[in-house]
């Protein structure tokens, strides 16, 4: 409503004013209606400008008006051209000056360090909806990337500079293991850089009177007014006091594992010997480890097995089933004696070959 009523107002004072001798009502109208429109097009794109280039193209464009206030006060002392020629040459210089020094300078904008001005400037945040901060250990991690490859994170990543001197750091480190965590760390980013779907914007902001990083990230976040991304424990508990919202990664994979309720039957893959009497160990595809009772004789093979209980730690979820043995107990027809057993009915010889053929 605001809009429509400037330019109503702009067509309505082009009508009494009648400029450029415009003295028929409908041109005068129209002029002033186009003005007001062109007027609130360049409102509706200024407003997604950064501040940046908006410093940038208005530096630029001062020093192409004083350019070409220079420039005319030579062509004026030469006085080689006539007087309409020089009017001309006047305005084409402010023109064509002013119109280069915004370009360039808005172009160029990006280049500004806000930050080192203090705090006048160095408190805008690139975009205050949807902001999620990257922190060291989540980029090392690596599972951000597959998470952003789904498109389930929107807004912008933001990736501080000081998590990118920490990460240099570790990627330098002496330390074979901790150089190449670092390493991994950066191809992490180009890989999430890379991505078409995810806006990655590294900020310059710092508080140097704050030497711990994670209380660098906590206080960026609340001036950023965004979330941390993180699969740091301490760091989630610190942040969470700070009244900081946080997305923990590790928090987001225990959610993601297949409910399993007891009675359900399953196929696991018997992987090893476990602690107690007679138990094999089976993991699932997302790590869940698998306690089998009655399962020892069928290690590197994939059985059915009952779920009887399941566990839910601090470290994970753990589940309990049982092998059904009853087919061990009776003896092969033919052949040599198999590890799980044999009988008499055609289904059980037929579930005994897939089971040794998976195992092998």
């Amino acid at each position: 409503m605001v809009r429509i009523v400037f330019i109503a107002a702009v067509a309505c004072t082009a009508l009494v004013v009648k400029p450029f001798g415009l003295h028929v009502w409908w041109q005068a109208g129209g002029t002033g209606l186009l003005l007001g429109i062109g007027i609130i097009v360049c409102e509706v794109r200024l407003r997604k400008a950064s501040l940046k280039r908006l410093i940038g193209a208005a530096v630029g464009s001062l020093l192409g008006i004083l350019g070409a206030l220079l420039m005319s006060v030579v062509l004026d002392l030469s006085g080689a051209f006539p007087y309409q020629t020089l009017s001309f040459l006047h305005l084409g210089l402010l023109l064509l000056a002013t119109y280069v020094g915004l370009v360039v300078g808005a172009s160029k904008g990006d280049m500004l360090n806000l930050a080192a001005l203090g705090g006048l400037f160095g408190t805008e945040s690139p975009g205050k909806k949807s902001c999620k901060i990257l922190d060291t250990s989540v980029i090392i991690d690596g599972r951000i990337a597959d998470i952003c490859e789904t498109s389930f994170l929107d807004g912008s990543l933001v990736i501080p500079q000081f998590v990118l001197r920490e990460l240099q750091l570790v990627a330098d480190s002496a330390d074979s293991l901790k150089r190449n965590r670092g390493r991994r760390g950066l191809d992490v980013l180009q890989r999430i850089q890379k991505m078409s779907n995810v806006e990655v914007q590294i900020v310059e902001d710092d508080f140097p009177h704050i030497r711990e990083v994670d209380m660098k990230l906590i206080e960026l976040a609340k001036l950023f007014d965004g979330k941390i991304v993180t699969n740091d424990f301490n760091l989630n508990k610190v942040a969470q006091l700070h009244g900081v919202d946080v997305l923990n990664i590790n928090e987001l994979t225990n959610a993601l594992k297949p409910i399993v309720l007891p009675g359900e039957v399953m196929r696991v893959f018997i992987l090893k010997e476990g602690k107690e009497y007679n138990q094999g160990v089976a993991y699932l595809d997302d790590g869940t480890m698998v306690v089998v009772d009655n399962a020892r004789r069928m290690i590197s093979k994939t059985v059915d097995i009952s779920v009887t209980s399941v566990l839910q730690t601090t470290a994970g979820k753990m589940i309990f089933g049982k092998y059904d043995e009853r087919a061990q107990h009776t003896p092969p027809t033919h052949g040599p004696e198999r590890g799980s057993g044999s009988a008499d009915r055609p289904e059980t010889r037929g579930r005994e070959r897939s089971e040794q053929t998976v195992g092998h």
